[in-house]
């Protein structure tokens, strides 16, 4: 599993949201986007990493950044998630962890001396021409979008 650095391609991806509608990668070309790997909906750090996500949200738009999540959870999961915490990020469903492969962020790792496969929490910013800008990879979901957004304007 390779992971991906500033600027390689970002890999395309094409998942449905919470709403079963198909997102695609190219369908930012032009914008910058936030892609944020995660492993469950509803879990407490997932839940604080969305969380704070949607409380930023008025930045990163301002700064011209959307924000995309992505787990391997359902559209209906999304859905509950999204409602019960009121956030505004969108939240799209790989369940066969074919982007998450893509973008190194499936994988072993090592969780209280445990080592599982699953998902690694990562986070890349991609640029307006599809490449990576900026990647963040085994990140600590408390606080970590607030260092992204930091790292924007850097």
């Amino acid at each position: 599993m390779a992971k991906l650095e500033a600027g390689d391609v970002a890999p395309e991806l094409s998942l449905e949201d919470e709403n079963g509608t198909t997102i695609s990668l190219s369908d930012y070309r032009g914008r910058r986007v936030v892609v944020y790997f995660y492993p469950a909906d509803d879990t407490p750090g997932c839940t604080k990493e969305a969380c704070q996500f949607s409380d930023l949200f008025d930045e990163f738009t301002a700064a011209g950044v959307d924000v995309i999540g992505v787990s391997p959870d359902d559209a209906s999961s999304h859905r509950r998630f999204r409602e019960k915490h009121g956030l505004t990020v969108r939240l799209l469903s790989d369940p066969d962890h074919h982007v998450m492969e893509a973008y190194g962020a499936w994988g072993e790792k090592t969780l209280y001396g445990r080592k599982s496969v699953g998902v690694i929490r990562t986070t890349y910013l991609v640029g307006a021409d599809g490449r990576i800008e900026r990647a963040w990879h085994h990140v600590r979901a408390d606080g970590h979008p607030a260092r992204v957004l930091a790292a924007l304007s850097a």
